[in-house]
């Protein structure tokens, strides 16, 4: 069996060192946050379907189940989640873009799938996308944390070397696949509200968006993400004004940030949920920022 049985051609065209584009529903998706990302880059520019992987080896539908469609006259249809892949062509060169479910089963052998097709069209990045949670306020800038392993790719986007140990999703699995290939491999992650956790949060897709679009050369689509912000912060504006210790805790982590406090720490493939200050009411010290995070997931870990 060849490692690419499992991926299944929807169309055949001619891309020329494409960059690989992907994000992953559940443990590295925060808020939906990573995986509207590609949704909205796929929608925005019309992509085109690539490849299926077969979700069969790779699934266990008692965790992520399968969806039931009626369609035209009441016929039953099962959608399986299934990772997909599409393709464009954009300004700074060709895209492939994968989104799906984080597979349940069998890492190795789908990271092979993924490989094979960056192989295939001789890709020249893997970029991966994520969200977690952390103690950050919803009504400031989204903080955007890149990391790499390649000296190049550091320095061209100002990125940070990876010194993550613990715990892992299909992500870094990714990662190791890629630098075992040879192929460069970038991560960009999105703080999202640790108190708005279950709302969808398109501000944070829109920092992911643009800067991935920064990093290969490409405008982002952004007009129908930007037209959700505002609904956005309302909602969750209405949230937070129900409750007087969330009030407080919220203008509490405006003042940190309004004081430059920066979530330009250590992550990978775990939604973090910390409180950067602790039981002190003074601004935390971003010299402290790295240290607090490495020490809450060895704790995590440890349990």
């Amino acid at each position: 069996m060849s490692a690419i049985d499992h991926v299944r051609w929807l169309t055949k065209p001619s891309l020329k060192n494409p960059t690989l584009i992907t994000a992953f529903t559940g443990w590295n998706d925060a808020a939906d946050a990573a995986s509207n990302a590609v949704r909205n880059l796929i929608e925005g520019w019309g992509a085109t379907a690539l490849a299926e992987i077969d979700p069969e080896p790779f699934t266990d539908y008692a965790t992520v189940r399968p969806h039931v469609r009626l369609k035209d006259g009441g016929k039953r249809n099962i959608v399986w989640p299934t990772v997909g892949l599409w393709h464009v062509n954009g300004a700074g060169g060709d895209i492939i873009l994968a989104l799906g479910p984080e597979p349940s089963l069998r890492w190795k052998l789908f990271s092979q799938q993924i490989i094979s097709v960056a192989e295939h069209f001789n890709s020249s990045l893997l970029l991966t996308l994520g969200s977690l949670l952390a103690d950050v306020p919803h009504s400031r800038p989204v903080q955007i944390i890149g990391t790499a392993t390649d000296a190049d790719l550091i320095e061209r986007f100002d990125l940070q070397r990876s010194r993550y140990e613990g715990p892992v999703g299909i992500v870094s699995v990714l990662h190791d696949t890629f630098d075992e290939s040879s192929i460069p491999s970038a991560s960009l992650w999105a703080a999202v509200p640790a108190y708005a956790s279950q709302v969808p949060s398109p501000k944070a897709s829109l920092a992911l968006m643009r800067r991935a679009c920064e990093i290969i050369g490409t405008p982002a689509p952004l007009a129908t993400v930007m037209n959700l912000i505002e609904r956005y912060e309302e909602q969750i504006d209405s949230l937070v004004k129900d409750d007087d210790d969330l009030v407080a805790y919220v203008e509490r982590l405006e003042t940190m940030t309004d004081n430059g406090m920066s979530l330009d720490d250590e992550v990978d493939d775990n939604q973090l949920q910390f409180d950067f200050a602790g039981d002190s009411d003074e601004p935390a010290d971003p010299s402290n920022l790295m240290d607090e995070v490495e020490q809450f997931l060895r704790e995590q870990n440890g349990n």
